[in-house]
């Protein structure tokens, strides 16, 4: 189990543009991820090293949007003013998670624009959205050449906060968070109103930045 990347619901002012404002506090520009169709989202991406990334991803006017859960969530909180959605992370197996959990896992995809077809398994989207600081899982099925964070990011994510229960997370997760997630420090902060991610800490070229 290791940490895949963070989730931004885009602010009133779009993907693009939120896309765009992170990147200029990272230095660093985001590209267009493309469409994902069973979830009426988009999203745009920078690749951290480590093969991690960020994604800002918004909900469009899109059928799939009113029925997935994912989209359901971005809404909700690109309603709220944008900000960290959720954390994820890859796993090497779902079956043990479907278990736990007691859902299946549901397919998802993305053509780039470039044409590469990203394609993954995704679990645990519906336990954030009743509890935002429970990460959920990915099982990718694509080539990890093209993996989001395949063209070689320069930053660094050098820790994470959230706010909640470290006790909750870690039965979610199977197992305790140093364990399991032993290659990025989490800080635990009691939770002032909902919990979740609340912010991330990278290391750039001009040093580090808190989001």
């Amino acid at each position: 189990m290791r940490l895949d990347h963070l989730s931004y619901a885009a602010g009133p002012e779009g993907a693009r543009a939120s896309a765009s404002k992170l990147g200029q506090l990272l230095g660093s520009e985001f590209v267009d991820g493309g469409f994902h169709p069973r979830f009426g989202t988009r999203n745009f991406t920078l690749p951290l090293s480590e093969g991690r990334y960020v994604e800002v991803v918004e909900v469009l006017d899109h059928p799939a949007a009113e029925k997935a859960v994912f989209g359901q969530v971005v809404r909700a909180r690109s309603a709220e003013g944008g900000g960290w959605l959720g954390w994820v992370v890859a796993v090497s197996d779902l079956a043990e998670y479907e278990t736990r959990i007691g859902r299946r896992a549901i397919e998802g995809h993305r053509h780039r624009p470039d044409g590469a077809l990203l394609e993954w398994l995704q679990l645990g989207v519906a336990g954030l959205q009743s509890d935002p600081q429970l990460p959920f899982f990915v099982y990718w099925l694509s080539d990890p050449a093209i993996h989001p964070s395949s063209d070689g990011g320069h930053l660094d994510l050098l820790g994470l906060e959230i706010a909640g229960s470290q006790n909750r997370v870690e039965s979610w997760l199977g197992g305790a968070a140093a364990e399991v997630l032993a290659d990025i420090p989490i800080d635990w902060v009691a939770p002032n109103g909902q919990p979740g991610l609340i912010a991330a800490t990278f290391g750039t070229e001009h040093g580090v930045v808190r989001i």
